[in-house]
């Protein structure tokens, strides 16, 4: 154990016997000393952010498996603040040495050095280690999983399943991907805490043809903290389910240009919130003014009708942690409350540069990436309607049943393609239609969705940002937009 104050000089004589394959409490002294280190070179806060990962996807097309892709990564990241101005160094040398010189780096970026060697270096009192992946059992996770040959058998069977479902069929994709992350954070405020996470998702795409008639309907479902994930998937239904949509599509007439009032469905269809609406209340966005809600908390930016949620508790879901990737547990935020804007998103940077409360949305890809403010799992949350009672409050509208790809600005206008989609006559689904792509702005459509049905449904989703690309969750219950541009023939 080193004492409680050293002379920088000593640092190269120090020896730790820190666990190399995993992170546990035996990391203590070595970031401690690095984070005091830190502080003694006059940074005003540091951390540390160590990762290792054990990943690998699957891929089935028709009848045969035509990919595996395993991947196993090591590594750490320090950030260093100076007042509000802040760095980011990785690596993947995880020794005392190595470790020190990624520290060494991001100070000098910032114009700090490190201290004289008769300097003291004062060890930074670190929290007892909060382990999460202890206390909940998440250490059997990654030995649980399926192995290689059960994806592949399991993928081949949907795929042959899907075959026997759908019609006029000229591709077949089943795709599986685990992704196992273990994370140790060390920072100069105390914080010392450690977590596994395991995330996985699986899913169909299918390409029909007949003629020119050609139709694409895909299908995701995810879940974390399930070994058992893939065993349980319930293909049959997926595949029954993905078959029927195709089919319909194959033969649907083109939608028409113009403005209508739409339906939109559950689960995905909160894509639209996600990215027209949810981005702008990351404070990423306020740093770079590139926000129109900047100034509105408090105010009125939806309609009445409208609340929504951000949180990371939802059990099983796709953006759901125990503490996030700063090393504060998760929480629920309210974004939105019945049309008032009520919180943003904070990250620590963002919280230090906006004044906008921190809220356990410090999220990053992996270990090359410094945190930054990001949704979990959001969505809009249940109404006072019933989905019948939407139907029929519209006499001929479009039902946008599941959502495709899309694009959105950095202020707020989006255009989204639609996947599935079908004409609203009287209040009732009267045909198939496709080509039809929503085009508009964050600002304006979040004042127009004037009802929410009582059937909130959750999906999973991949939201890619300034620190890389995360999972999220998406979601609302059907919902009414009052007016919207729908582009098509």
């Amino acid at each position: 154990m080193p004492p409680t104050l050293l002379l920088s000089r000593e640092l190269p004589t120090l020896e730790y016997t820190s666990t190399r394959d995993r992170f546990d409490s035996t990391w203590e002294d070595p970031l401690s000393t690095l984070l005091g280190l830190g502080r003694a070179a006059g940074a005003d806060f540091i951390e540390f952010f160590l990762e290792r990962v054990n990943y690998i996807n699957c891929l089935a097309e028709d009848d045969k498996i035509t990919s595996i892709t395993p991947r196993l990564s090591t590594g750490a990241g320090v950030r260093v603040f100076k007042g509000k101005a802040d760095c980011y160094v990785s690596t993947n040398d995880l020794s005392f040495n190595g470790l020190k010189a990624a520290l060494e780096k991001g100070l000098s970026i910032l114009g700090l050095q490190l201290p004289a060697p008769n300097s003291f270096v004062p060890e930074i009192n670190l929290e007892l280690l909060r382990d999460y992946a202890t206390a909940k059992g998440k250490e059997i996770w990654l030995p649980e999983c399926s192995s290689m040959r059960e994806m592949g058998d399991i993928l081949l069977a949907a795929n042959d399943k899907l075959e026997q479902k759908a019609d006029k069929v000229q591709s077949r994709r089943a795709v599986y991907f685990r992704d196992w992350q273990e994370v140790l954070v060390a920072s100069s405020d105390g914080t010392f805490a450690r977590d596994i996470r395991l995330t996985q998702s699986v899913g169909y795409n299918i390409l029909c043809a007949d003629g020119a008639n050609r139709s694409s309907i895909s299908k995701r479902v995810g879940s974390t903290s399930n070994p058992n994930f893939l065993r349980q998937w319930d293909y049959e239904t997926d595949a029954a389910e993905v078959a029927e949509s195709s089919g319909k599509m194959l033969y649907a007439d083109y939608v028409e240009s113009g403005t209508y009032p739409i339906v939109m469905a559950n689960s995905f269809g909160g894509v639209i919130f996600h990215e027209a609406c949810g981005h702008l209340l990351e404070t990423t966005q306020i740093e770079k003014k590139t926000t129109p809600f900047i100034d509105k908390k408090g105010e009125k930016i939806a309609h009445e009708n409208l609340t929504a949620w951000d949180e990371g508790l939802t059990d099983k879901a796709f953006g759901t942690v125990d503490m996030d990737d700063e090393g504060m547990p998760v929480q629920r935020t309210l974004l939105i409350e019945n049309g008032i804007l009520k919180n943003f998103l904070a990250d620590r940077a963002g919280s230090l540069r906006t004044g906008h409360p921190r809220t356990g949305s410090g999220r990053r890809q992996s270990y090359t990436f410094a945190a930054a403010s990001r949704m979990r799992n959001t969505y809009i949350a249940p109404g006072d309607y019933s989905t019948e009672d939407i139907f029929n409050s519209i006499d001929k509208g479009i039902y946008c049943k599941k959502m495709g790809g899309g694009s959105v600005g950095a202020t707020g206008e989006f255009n989204f393609a639609v996947e599935e989609a079908y004409l609203i006559e009287n209040g009732k689904l009267t045909k198939p239609l496709k080509g039809a792509t929503l085009i508009g702005e964050a600002k304006e459509i979040m004042n127009k969705i004037s009802m929410c049905s009582q059937d909130l449904g959750l999906a999973p989703g991949f939201c890619g940002s300034v620190s890389g690309s995360i999972y999220v969750t998406v979601g609302q219950p059907h919902i009414k937009v009052d007016s919207i541009t729908v582009g098509g023939r």
